[in-house]
């Protein structure tokens, strides 16, 4: 569980990213979660955005999201969501 400190600054990082995964009109498919997991291997932070025609709202998507892939939410702000995993270290 992230701290508020962490939080704030996760979110003054994230503010200059552009979203890595867009969810359209399908909603939250397979390839959603396994686009979201591949970002998650290079990266610990990623931007989400939700597109007008997705069917979904905001809490909906990132419970499904969180679910899926085992992240944590750091910010929802608009159609916007940002998630933390943190990286694995290769051996």
């Amino acid at each position: 569980m992230l701290s508020g400190k962490e939080k704030k600054a996760f979110r003054a990082q994230a503010n200059r990213l552009n979203p890595e995964v867009n969810i359209g009109k399908e909603g939250i498919s397979p390839g959603v979660i396994q686009n979201l997991t591949n970002a998650f291997n290079t990266k610990e932070l990623v931007k989400v955005k939700l597109l007008e025609k997705c069917p979904l709202n905001i809490d909906e998507a990132s419970e499904k999201l969180i679910t899926g892939v085992e992240c944590e939410l750091v910010q929802k702000i608009g159609r916007t969501l940002i998630f933390y995993k943190e990286l694995k270290e290769e051996e």
